[in-house]
């Protein structure tokens, strides 16, 4: 397994090692040792999620107050999707950056998302499922939204006809989130990931 940092601090790619002959093939998905080694700390598993949605479905970008917020190990386990990571941490350098990653059935890649940063993604094939665990359980007052075809974000989608949930298609929009004070504090992302450090 080889976790690696991505372009905004926060986010790791997971790519699995598969062991395979004419039967198919075996890999370790996850492992909390390497991860807490990767990120500085171990995942609580609080909660694991599953999604199924049709070709040209966007959903996200979501994010939750810090503190706890919701770190997320997202896994695509049928199909293919194209997964966003966006930074939406107030006074970060990278404050506004977003980042695809294709997450498929075949290379079986994974994402670790930290708190305090934005996910979504677009589903690329019908039938796309995505496994994601995650650290808090839900909690409604606590879970925020990014309208995912905000022009200030800029998210190049791959798909003409983007597909939204009412909730998605009603989120804010990125400079409405910062006027209204919504988005999470660097700082307090930090300060609190530094927490879990021990």
């Amino acid at each position: 397994m080889k976790i690696t940092p991505l372009s905004i601090e926060g986010a790791w790619l997971i790519e699995p090692q598969k062991f395979g002959d004419q039967r198919g093939y075996f890999m370790e998905w996850y492992r909390h040792d390497k991860l807490a080694e990767a990120v500085g700390h171990p995942l609580r598993l609080a909660q694991g999620n599953l999604s199924v949605s049709a070709k040209d479905v966007v959903r996200g970008i979501h994010f939750a107050d810090v503190p706890p917020s919701q770190a997320k190990y997202v896994s695509c386990v049928s199909g293919t999707l194209l997964d966003v990571i966006v930074d939406l941490r107030v006074g970060s350098e990278s404050f506004g950056a977003w980042e695809f990653v294709q997450l498929d059935d075949v290379d079986r890649r994974s994402v670790y998302v930290s708190e305090g940063l934005g996910h979504g993604f677009v589903a690329l094939s019908d039938d796309a499922t995505i496994h994601y665990c995650v650290s808090e359980t839900y909690n409604p007052t606590a879970e925020h939204g990014i309208h995912p075809l905000d022009p200030d974000l800029g998210i190049d989608w791959p798909t003409e006809v983007p597909i939204l949930s009412p909730k998605d298609e009603a989120a804010p929009s990125l400079a409405e989130a910062l006027e209204s004070d919504l988005l999470p504090k660097y700082s307090d992302c930090i300060a609190y990931t530094a927490s879990l450090n021990g």
